[in-house]
């Protein structure tokens, strides 16, 4: 795979999450197996998979517009839910198209 054809959503990730994602991947997705790895609590590695998912979800949804990644990263920091992050990023498109 060229440098080019790295998907948006991969590059915008941290090093600890790709870390996590090989992990994740290496033990067949068991939530379980990466808590004995990082020897924390299963409900802590699931915590970090929730996050993982809702930062490749909101990368996913929208083109980087200066206001739309700042209202991304107020998500990804838990400072806004997801839910709200969509329902402003879905507001902010349909004004911009009026």
């Amino acid at each position: 795979m060229n440098s080019n054809e790295i998907p948006s959503w991969l590059l915008s990730l941290d090093k600890e999450d790709v870390e996590f994602i090989k992990i994740f991947v290496i033990n067949s997705g068991s939530l379980k197996e990466i808590a004995k790895y990082y020897n924390v609590s299963y409900p802590t590695v699931r915590i970090r998979l929730d996050k993982l998912i809702n930062k490749i979800k909101i990368n996913e949804s929208t083109e980087n517009e200066e206001f739309v990644s700042f209202i991304k990263k107020l998500s990804i920091d838990d400072r806004i839910s997801l839910e709200d992050a969509k329902l402003i990023i879905d507001k902010y498109k349909k004004e911009r198209q009026k």
